[in-house]
């Protein structure tokens, strides 16, 4: 099996860098001067416990790799960049290529099985960081992630049985889960405070707008019908798994929200995220101003390049209240 990581920033980096510690045959699609550093000089993976050159292949697009049947492809890359690269993978693979959604959010599956005819979906517990050209920090000290996996939209095969053996090899807890989109719905929820740490710089004063958009999401997810995987069964799949440690000279920042407005990437994964629980709340009639907001400031920030916690948390009460009115009204109206 040949691993084609399509996206090599924290998380696609990392997976690529452990599976190819562990002997595993890896290709990385990267861009820019990212992708530059790691031709030039390999790819530096800094853990807690030392830092390491890999002279991993990687290349600009999937039409420079000569595709085989053995190939799995882990999409990792930003929701907002899934679908162009989706095409770009169907051009140069075709459609039978198995396909690997190792991302957060819950769009990107669907994305990927308009156009492939294997599509796998997995949840993405690992903490990463990619801020430099050519460099990639995974800061966990002891297990390297969680990486549970299935067939979209549920079951599983001898392909991902596979995959997670390999994963697991490589120190990632991974298993197979026929219904792994409960877990990917149960993520999203923690991933709803991304744009909010981006944005507004303000730590656990915050902690009243981030419990308002999870309680949205989680009124949507109630009127949608939608399965998710409960607090109890997240805390004890994770239990004292991860653990978190120092990298030498580094600190580590937020999340990868944060780190892509810290390199001024001009764009956000709000809209698969917040934007998710907001397109829910315009199809079942559930207000979502809280989500609606950061939504819109995230993308705001990350299109302006401005910088991290820039907007200050009574502004963003202020609009949440706005948005509230707005729904309000709204909603009103669509019911008489």
């Amino acid at each position: 099996m040949r691993y084609i990581i399509y996206g090599a920033g924290a998380i696609g980096g990392t997976i690529g860098a452990r599976l190819f510690q562990k002997g595993q045959d890896v290709i990385l699609i990267a861009r820019g001067q990212h992708l530059q550093a790691i031709q030039a000089n390999g790819l530096i993976l800094e853990d807690p416990h030392e830092s390491v050159t890999l002279s991993i292949k990687a290349v600009g697009h999937p039409a420079k790799i000569g595709f085989r049947e053995d190939d799995v492809v882990f999409l990792s890359m930003k929701s907002q960049h899934t679908l162009s690269a989706l095409e770009d993978l169907r051009e140069a693979a075709g459609v039978n290529v198995p396909v690997i959604c190792c991302q957060n959010g819950v769009a990107n599956e669907r994305m990927a099985s308009r156009r492939f005819d294997r599509v796998y979906a997995m949840v993405v517990i690992l903490p990463a960081s990619h801020l430099e050209p050519g460099i990639v920090q995974h800061e966990s000290q002891t297990i390297g992630g969680v990486l549970d996996a299935g067939v979209f939209p549920e079951g599983t095969d001898q392909l991902i049985e596979q995959v997670c053996i390999d994963l697991r090899d490589a120190n990632i807890s991974a298993y197979p889960d026929a219904k792994v989109m409960r877990q990917k719905y149960a993520k999203m929820l923690n991933n709803l405070g991304n744009s909010l740490q981006a944005v507004s710089d303000a730590g656990a004063d915050a902690r009243d707008i981030a419990r308002q958009m999870v309680h949205e999401a989680l009124e949507c997810y109630r009127v949608a019908n939608i399965d998710c995987a409960s607090r109890e069964e997240v805390q004890a799949r994770r239990a004292d798994l991860l653990q978190m440690g120092q990298i030498s000279g580094r600190n580590r920042g937020g999340g990868s929200s944060w780190q892509s407005i810290m390199r001024c990437t001009g764009s956000i994964e709000a809209d698969y995220l917040n934007g998710e629980i907001v397109q829910l709340g315009k199809l079942y009639g559930v207000a979502t101003p809280a989500n609606k907001t950061l939504q819109q400031l995230g993308n705001q920030v990350a299109r302006e390049k401005a910088k991290v916690g820039t907007i200050p948390l009574d502004v963003i009460r202020t609009m949440i209240s706005k948005a509230a009115a707005d729904d309000a009204r709204r909603l009103k109206d669509e019911s008489t």
